[in-house]
């Protein structure tokens, strides 16, 4: 999976302990630019689902810590919100908890000749992941996998 660059990896850090305790898991943290402004967005879930109240509760809590670490060295925008119903896989639980779902994985090189794979997730075994596709079950090691997300028909 693709690596968190260093802003990122340091907010993850801080806002974890904050936000599990209050049943919140953070799938995903992105901080870049978008035109003349730094964006730090977090994507938030819980079991339930996440909700407009959700987000503004997060971002109260995380907001007053990332002004007193100030680990962000200029002005940034906070956004907090919900990964979606095409949510990113980023983690071994992800594929394991979405286990029997559809999902799209990318891979960094081919595998015979495919680099893309859409299907149902089979589980986890060793460190790959089965994903059930039309042309039978794939596995493909975690590390090699660039992006992952459930897939959904509309």
């Amino acid at each position: 999976m693709p690596k968190e660059n260093k802003t990122e990896k340091i907010v993850r850090e801080l806002v974890l302990p904050l936000i599990e305790p209050e049943g919140f898991e953070l799938v995903d943290v992105e901080y870049q630019k978008e035109g003349r402004n730094w964006v730090l967005r977090l994507f938030i879930d819980q079991e339930k689902g996440i909700d407009l109240d959700d987000c503004q509760h997060v971002s109260n809590i995380v907001s007053d810590a990332l002004d007193e670490k100030d680990p962000i060295p200029h002005q940034y925008l906070l956004e907090v919100s919900s990964p979606g119903i095409e949510r990113p896989l980023k983690t071994k639980n992800d594929f394991l908890r979405f286990c029997g779902r559809k999902a799209s994985i990318k891979l960094f090189l081919p595998l015979n000749g495919e680099k893309e794979f859409t299907g149902e997730l089979g589980g986890v075994e060793d460190n790959s992941v089965v994903i059930k596709t039309g042309d039978g079950e794939k596995r493909v090691e975690i590390d090699h996998i660039a992006k992952a997300h459930l897939a959904y028909d509309f």
